[in-house]
């Protein structure tokens, strides 16, 4: 990924839900200008989600899904349907797309009752009708035609009107610093680093520095020292890869600002308070408790992988204890945490702030605590409270824990 394209982290999710031949891929197809889902008189075509990112006029950068049938049925449409309640995590604004003549089914009745609980804004689009038009006056409602392009524009304009407002996320260092001011990030280039890359929270955090009018210096722990004597004034803050937080502490003086990408990343999805809070964890720990350590990026894992690896590693260390880990990966994420003493997340860089919050929310409502990497390492290294002084009130927050 550049500097210059906008991750699908950080892009509108839009979900075209509906039953099977209600024309979803057609109206996708429709909606976007491109053949991006096959379209076929054959019931049930689309089997699995298929997703794009792309610019669509007047919402900008999204990513687009088109799922299967919620009606599908037989032990691999059960598959299907589990996999379309799976995108229901992430999705910023949802499109039934219901058949006119047909009129809504169970099938959608249960998916606005999902799109309800979930929270998530929706729109219910009545395709074909060219053929005949629903008899639905509700805000949500409106009539369109994929094959006669009917209303695609007005369904445009209607998303977008739901669709949220990415401009008013937190983000990860502008309000933080100011023009003119310096920052240092701690970029450590080990067997674990993504070879003739950076990792995406790195990318985000020199774009957002430069937009800002910030400088940023990039080093490695080995030349972070120098790379303070060598500055005239004090960096505002340090940023660091949280796997060389205990190192990089050592080396900071105390009056200078020190976190890392991964509390960075948190604070951006609107996760960080959580994440603190379920810090306390980790001293309850005991033998045989069962951890769950979870990404949403698919990388190929190294021999010195932070979320196989090293944090595990840190954890028996911390706690004395024999403990089991388990790991997920990507959009996967268990549904039933009741096995598991707490999870621990990474930034999320991957995933947007639904997907995060929805993560978050399931492990709450089972009563499982949940952190994220960064903050974990720094409180089991007794800096925590150095690490989120950024934040007045974490800070509070985290007064009566380590650090």
């Amino acid at each position: 990924m550049s500097l210059n394209d906008v991750p699908s982290g950080e892009r509108v999710h839009i979900g075209f839900f509906g039953a099977t031949n209600s024309g979803k891929s057609s109206l996708v197809n429709a909606v976007t200008g491109q053949n991006l889902a096959v379209v076929s008189d054959v019931k049930g075509t689309t089997t699995d989600p298929v997703t794009k990112a792309m610019e669509i006029l007047p919402m900008g950068p999204v990513v687009i899904i088109d799922t299967p049938g919620i009606d599908d049925t037989g032990k691999l449409g059960e598959l299907r349907v589990a996999k379309t309640r799976e995108i229901l995590r992430k999705v910023d604004v949802a499109v039934l797309v219901v058949d006119s003549a047909e009129g809504l089914r169970d099938a959608d009745l249960d998916l606005i009752s999902l799109f309800k609980e979930k929270e998530i804004p929706y729109i219910i689009a009545y395709n074909k009708s060219d053929l005949a038009l629903a008899a639905d006056d509700s805000p949500e409602a409106i009539n369109v035609s994929a094959t006669e392009a009917v209303n695609i524009n007005e369904l445009k304009e209607k998303i977008a009107s739901l669709a949220k407002d990415k401009t008013k996320e937190i983000p990860l260092i502008s309000d933080l610093v100011s023009k003119g001011d310096t920052v240092i990030l701690v970029i450590p280039i080990d067997s674990s680093a993504p070879k003739g890359r950076l990792i995406l929270p790195q990318q985000q955090v020199i774009r957002e520095a430069l937009e800002a009018g910030v400088a940023c210096i990039c080093v490695q722990p080995s030349e972070l020292d120098a790379a303070i004597k060598s500055l005239k004034d004090a960096p505002k803050l340090v940023i660091t890869d949280s796997q060389a937080f205990k190192e990089v502490s050592s080396i900071v003086p105390d009056d200078i600002l020190l976190t890392s990408f991964s509390i960075l990343m948190a604070r951006h999805k609107g996760i960080l308070e959580p994440c603190v809070e379920g810090l306390k964890a980790i001293d309850s720990i005991e033998d045989g408790d069962k951890i769950l350590i979870s990404e949403g990026c698919t990388h190929h894992r190294q021999c010195e992988d932070i979320g196989t690896i090293k944090i595990p590693n840190l954890i028996r260390k911390y706690t004395g204890k024999t403990v089991d880990f388990a790991t997920t990966s990507g959009l996967s994420f268990e549904d039933d945490l009741t096995p598991y003493k707490m999870v621990i997340h990474c930034g999320g860089c991957m995933l947007n702030d639904r997907e995060m919050k929805s993560r978050i929310n399931t492990a709450k409502e089972l009563g499982c605590p949940v952190t994220n990497y960064g903050l974990a390492i720094a409180y089991m290294n007794g800096i925590l409270l150095r690490s989120i002084k950024l934040f007045p009130d974490l800070y509070k927050l985290a007064g009566g824990q380590n650090g």
